[in-house]
């Protein structure tokens, strides 16, 4: 899972490591909204990294938390899914609504390995001062670029670059920011 190749997900290691981050999510997501120290602590704990100043407010899910990694002043509003069982790189600086889902994991196509509970999962990196508008949802696979903005609702099936603002489903680009 970690190379990024096709896995078993019900594997006793995985159990084990989703159990661990489901009890950190628990604690995180019952903790009152000025309990920030408590909140600290429980993240730096669950992801795999956060920079210093983030702020994230529950509710949080997560698959496994260590594959999240989590730059500085990043502030992601209620609601936020990221379904980290590939790596997930959000920089420095970014915003995100409500309910917006990171979603990194794939299923095979062909029904058999599907029946059989394979999966597979492809990276998500979001750059630095990017703005995810409420419900977002970046699919597997994708980069967003610097500075770039992507509207309420929009569906990233595709890489963005950077200074762009980006809308619809699936997300076009609507136009370029200047510096």
């Amino acid at each position: 899972m970690l190379a990024g190749d096709q896995y078993i997900a019900d594997d006793p290691e995985l159990v084990r490591d989703g159990n661990h981050a489901a009890k950190l999510i628990a604690a995180f997501n019952a903790t009152n909204g000025d309990d920030k120290l408590v909140q600290d602590r429980i993240l730096r704990e669950l992801f795999g990294s956060v920079g210093e100043g983030t702020v994230i407010r529950p509710p949080l899910r997560c698959d496994y938390g260590y594959q999240t990694h989590i730059g500085a002043r990043t502030f992601a509003n209620w609601g936020l899914i990221c379904l980290d069982v590939g790596k997930i790189e959000i920089g420095d600086d970014v915003q995100i609504g409500p309910n917006v889902q990171l979603l990194t994991a794939t299923h095979p196509i062909e029904p058999l390995p599907r029946q059989a509970k394979w999966e597979g999962s492809q990276p998500i990196i979001i750059g630095d001062n990017v703005w995810l508008g409420g419900g977002v949802i970046v699919c597997p696979g994708v980069t967003i670029g610097n500075n770039t903005v992507v509207g309420a609702g929009a569906v990233v099936t595709r890489d963005l670059p950077a200074n762009v603002v980006a809308v619809g489903n699936p997300a076009r680009i609507l136009r370029t920011i200047e510096g």
